[in-house]
């Protein structure tokens, strides 16, 4: 027997199943106390029906506007990319993990840099004291870069390297790596981070005024649409805005937001929209709120190809096409009972999955205490390949679409995106609203607020403020000694002992005319690189030239 249709008298509407089947049972057994949000604080109801399905049905798999996915066979055409995440210590060391996670399945390599490389210092800066290795892999010239790669053919792997401020530079030494290799540049696969608003918005690793640092990712896109056009030439990262305490909504806002300032950006500066954006990509936090995040991404693509074709004009699907990696939530970690982690982490990588994820990295269990073991990164590969092969989720494309939850989440953060796009285009777009402090305001509050819950019981992590267990055996961790940081620092000396430092000069020279005009900088950075100048040495080269950033405290 057909069901009944809706609006007639047996129709099972909300309002009647409120009225005689929820209240009877709720006057005999109340709910829980408490309020019922998502970890992002937004309230949810107890059930949601086709009422809540304002639009309809969003189109299939691989239609306009890509809400359900912008391949239409999904995962039954190709896996997402299993990239995880490494480096520590010494370029050897970390080739040596690299070559372990290809051998056990990895299909795709993600670079992890230490912080004096991300600051664009070298080992023997006063800066650099006690750094060196420690939370990611030290990179300080060519050199290393031909150490980090060895026995590793790029023409055959996509390379993603998490790198803002000096991605030139490293992108520059990644490039002669190849071509020392013999690998065409026009065939090259990868990602370069460089995105320097979310530095700006939440991690701090900054080095240049917004201005100038807008202009080197400019210069990126005009050397990449000529001579590396198969190279993902930035990937706007709202994994960081999320681990500073954003909400969902905000990590989805002022992602695309910034995606949109880079676009821009790349028009002003005389490029056609259709040329730079397609290799464009975007990074996202899968965190602990399921459905919540599977919303996020699904939202994600429909904004994106909507502002796209109607803010821009772009013709080519390509750009309307949002592309994305993802990685479980590093600060849902807990040090107190870390195999909890393993569970937490299987969660959030399907979300992300379920969410249509085009590259995916799983956290290890033991990363809220150090860098992680062998074995610990091999069971986080393996909790991918498990989902992958075992679950059955790969099996159909979007397997969550018309669910009247999904559909009404996907509607509610889209419109609370707008909202705030249209605020920040009123202070004149996401530099200005940087300047003047207000992602960073926005984000400072929604952590504040997540950090009460979780201190007066309304938010239960397990572990920590919930199930505590009080006698928990030491864990075992990975420990980076000082013997990488001696052996960098031996290196540096010898380099400088060995190169031609006259040939280093010029070449830094060059950089610093470049950057006082208009000239591309890529160009004079390869030059600087092939003469086996230093991240410092180029870094320092601009900073005579633009100065470095200081953030005024906003109130």
């Amino acid at each position: 027997m057909r069901p009944p249709a809706p609006g007639t008298e047996s129709d099972i509407g909300k309002a009647r199943w409120e009225r005689e089947v929820l209240e009877p049972t709720l006057r005999r057994s109340p709910e829980r106390a408490g309020e019922f949000t998502t970890i992002s604080g937004r309230p949810i109801d107890r059930l949601y029906t086709q009422d809540d399905m304002a639009e309809g049905e969003a189109p299939a798999p691989g239609e306009f506007p890509y809400t359900r996915g912008i391949y239409p066979t999904g995962y039954r055409g190709k896996l997402w990319t299993m990239r995880q995440f490494a480096g520590f210590g010494t370029p050897e060391e970390t080739n040596e993990r690299y070559k372990q996670l290809l051998r056990a399945g990895g299909t795709g390599l993600s670079v992890a840099f230490d912080l004096p490389t991300l600051m664009g210092r070298d080992p023997d800066h006063p800066l650099s004291l006690g750094e060196v290795g420690k939370c990611g892999v030290s990179i300080m010239s060519l050199a290393d870069m031909e150490r980090l790669f060895n026995g590793i053919t790029l023409a055959d792997i996509t390379t993603s390297m998490t790198i803002n401020s000096p991605a030139p530079m490293i992108f520059a030494m990644y490039l002669v790596v190849a071509e020392q290799q013999g690998a065409d540049w026009k065939t090259l696969s990868g990602t370069i981070q460089n995105d320097i608003l979310k530095e700006f918005i939440a991690q701090k690793e900054y080095i240049f005024p917004p201005k100038p640092s807008m202009r080197l990712i400019t210069d990126i896109f005009q050397f990449c649409a000529k001579d590396v056009p198969k190279w993902n030439t930035i990937s706007v990262s709202g994994y960081h805005i999320r681990e500073a305490g954003s909400t969902a909504l905000q990590e989805l806002a002022f992602t695309l937001r910034d995606g949109i300032e880079y676009v821009q950006w790349g028009i002003d500066a005389g490029l056609d929209v259709d040329a730079f954006v397609p290799r464009m990509s975007f990074f996202f936090n899968a965190h602990s709120d399921f459905f919540e995040e599977i919303a996020k991404y699904r939202a994600a693509r429909k904004i994106w190809a909507r502002v796209m074709r109607e803010r821009f004009g772009a013709k080519d699907e390509r750009s309307l096409k949002l592309r994305f990696h993802s990685q479980t939530a590093g600060v849902s970690l807990t040090a107190q009972q870390p195999y909890n982690n393993v569970v937490r982490t299987a969660l959030q990588a399907l979300s992300a999955v379920l969410g249509g994820t085009n590259s995916l990295h799983t956290n290890s269990l033991d990363e809220a205490l150090a860098l992680p073991t062998e074995a610990a990164a091999m069971l986080a590969l393996r909790t991918q390949q498990v989902i992958a092969c075992e679950s059955g989720v790969t099996n159909v494309v979007d397997p969550l679409g018309g669910s009247y939850l999904i559909e009404k989440l996907t509607l509610d953060l889209e419109e609370g995106a707008y909202k705030y796009f249209d605020a920040i285009d009123r202070m004149g777009g996401m530099v200005a609203a940087v300047e003047a402090g207000f992602p960073q305001r926005e984000i400072a509050e929604a952590s504040y607020r997540y950090q009460q819950s979780v201190e007066c019981g309304d938010k239960i992590v397990v572990g920590v403020n919930g199930y505590v267990d009080r006698d928990e055996p030491p864990f075992p961790i990975l420990y980076i000694d000082d013997q990488a940081s001696d052996l960098q620092m031996a290196r540096l000396t010898t380099l400088r002992e060995t190169r031609d430092n006259a040939r280093v000069a010029v070449t830094l020279d060059v950089l610093k005319e470049a950057a006082r005009g208009a000239d591309n900088t890529m160009y004079p950075l390869l030059d600087c690189v092939r003469a086996y100048a230093t991240v410092g040495e180029m870094c320092d080269a601009l900073r005579e030239v633009w100065g470095e950033y200081e953030e005024v405290p906003s109130i």
